[in-house]
């Protein structure tokens, strides 16, 4: 959801992997000091991790926009340095997390379908809101449109762009919150591979990276076509690295009928 809003915009965020590390291990470290359980004091650590998420996502878009780096190069190198400061504040340790409360998250199942599916649900939700509903949802498809002509409109590009960044750092948040739960334990690895997966699951699902189309509804088709194709190789046996070359030619497939369409959009 989060990576969706920055792509909208016509810019990037690769920032998720280092982000979402020290999210989740930030969240380990208060939930265990606040009392080690969600039904106490412990329930704080949840606003205070989707704090550092902004934080993070502000500073993200303050060095691509104030020092005008492409968002390509800023957020992948804060990414990096996310993953740098977790293993810094780790040591290389892993912080485990034993509230069954927390932990219901996954172990509960109501309908068939983990706790933790109704809540991803919720921030769907929240997101689509978010891009249809509030005027800053608007304007990020208008800078995607075409920036020149969102600033010959009045919008203050600049600060609508950290803004996006912000609440990308928002969700990269609560993505590493859904991520400690699933693993019961905070690491450097934790946001391993989300990267990629997660441009992928935006692409596929038709939200085009030039920006100004898509939206959220087409990121949950993507997530779903991913993990479906992810999945179906895992059953049959592929190797991790066929596994990843089928899904790289999967972006390249879907950026290219993109543009193609578009194109031919023009054309008529």
């Amino acid at each position: 959801m989060g990576v969706t809003f920055v792509i909208l915009m016509g810019s990037i965020d690769l920032s998720m992997e280092g982000t979402v590390a020290v999210c989740a291990v930030l969240f380990a470290l208060m939930l265990n000091a606040l009392g080690g359980s969600i039904a106490g004091w412990g329930w704080m650590a949840i606003p205070g991790t989707l704090f550092v998420g902004a934080i993070l996502g502000a500073i993200n878009g303050l060095i691509h926009v104030q020092l005008k780096i492409p968002s390509f190069m800023a957020s992948l190198s804060l990414g990096f340095v996310g993953i740098g400061l977790s293993l810094l504040i780790t040591g290389g340790n892993r912080i485990q997390i034993e509230d069954p409360i927390f932990r219901s998250l996954l172990t509960l199942r109501i309908g068939g379908f983990a706790l933790m599916s109704y809540a991803a649900l919720a921030a769907l939700l929240i997101a689509w809101f978010i891009q249809d509903n509030t005027t800053i949802g608007r304007n990020f498809y208008a800078i995607g449109g075409g920036e020149d002509l969102a600033r010959s409109s009045g919008l203050n590009v600049g600060k609508l762009r950290i803004t996006g960044f912000v609440v990308a750092g928002i969700f990269f948040a609560l993505g590493a919150i859904f991520a400690v739960a699933r693993l019961g334990i905070a690491e450097t690895e934790t946001g391993r591979n989300f990267m990629f997966v997660s441009v992928t699951s935006v692409v596929v699902g038709g939200t085009a990276l030039r920006g100004g189309s898509g939206g959220v509804w087409n990121t949950l088709v993507g997530v779903l076509i991913v993990n479906v194709i992810g999945n179906g190789m895992v059953v049959i046996g592929l190797p991790d690295y066929f596994q990843d070359g089928v899904l790289g030619l999967l972006v390249i497939a879907a950026v290219y009928l993109s543009t193609d369409r578009r194109s031919l959009s023009f054309v008529k």
